[in-house]
């Protein structure tokens, strides 16, 4: 992994809000993904992602993770009613293989309720001392036939505006088709999750430069991200429930 580097200040924020200077992750640098629980560092690492409900690790580069569009497992009733997805039958939409159901992103209003609920994680990021905001599942639109791509950038705008204006950076979360869009989305960097799997690593670079940040599951495409990207991203290896040190389940490599 190559010496990271340092990342000059941003300015960033919503029109009519006061600019904030963010500070991207530094490109390149040892990344370690903890949003499954959190504990101790690895050695040489710069770079950390945490839940919201958890504390920045100290000296770090810390990323704050919320779920902005899908709710956590089991947390349906923190939202209100109807701002679930539901199908034509009135059931409540899930994303099956996590167990989360779906948010409506398809009007107006559900999007700003959303956002308000969202942001209220985001000011818990920025009253702890995270450096940037990770909000998840911005692809869900590409996954159920309900929603659609204009409600997805419009929320997640609403999200980037509300985090720079705290002074935060924020990430595009996967959806690597909106990497060249970031007037739309207001990302100032990438999570990149399987991009070696799936043949996307270079389409985010071609939004963000060196601003990625790669996650893979299995270590061949770990091998494969490093082979093409090392030296350049940060990348890293995970067990797919993203299990804290200690668990039998971990795995944490790099390049």
């Amino acid at each position: 992994m190559a010496t990271a580097v340092v990342t000059p200040l941003i300015t960033a924020g919503p029109a009519g809000a006061a600019a904030q200077a963010v500070t991207l992750p530094p490109a390149g640098a040892n990344f370690d993904y903890q949003i499954g629980g959190a504990y101790t560092p690895p050695a040489g690492v710069k770079v950390v992602s945490r839940d919201y409900t958890a504390s920045p690790a100290a000296g770090l580069y810390n990323i704050c993770y919320v779920n902005a569009f899908q709710t956590q497992p089991g947390a349906e009733g923190e939202w209100e009613k109807d701002l679930l997805l539901r199908d034509s039958k009135g059931n409540v939409v899930y994303d099956g293989f996590w167990k989360e159901a779906v948010l409506d992103t398809r009007t107006e209003d559900k999007r700003k309720r959303i956002a308000a609920k969202v942001n209220g994680w985001i000011d818990t990021c920025a009253n702890k001392g995270f450096k940037a905001v990770e909000p998840d599942n911005l692809d869900t639109f590409d996954r159920f036939s309900q929603l659609n791509e204009a409600g997805a950038k419009d929320l997640i705008k609403r999200l980037a505006d509300h985090a720079h204006s705290k002074g935060l950076a924020i990430a595009q979360k996967n959806t690597a088709g909106f990497s060249t869009e970031r007037d739309a989305t207001g990302a100032d960097f990438a999570i990149a999750e399987e991009c070696g799997e799936w043949d996307e690593c270079g389409d985010y670079v071609e939004g963000f430069g060196n601003n990625v940040i790669v996650i893979e599951y299995k270590e061949e495409y770990l091998r494969k991200s490093c082979s093409e990207f090392g030296g350049r991203l940060s990348i890293v290896l995970r067990d797919l429930d993203v299990k804290p040190l200690g668990d039998p389940a971990y795995v944490r490599k790099t390049c």
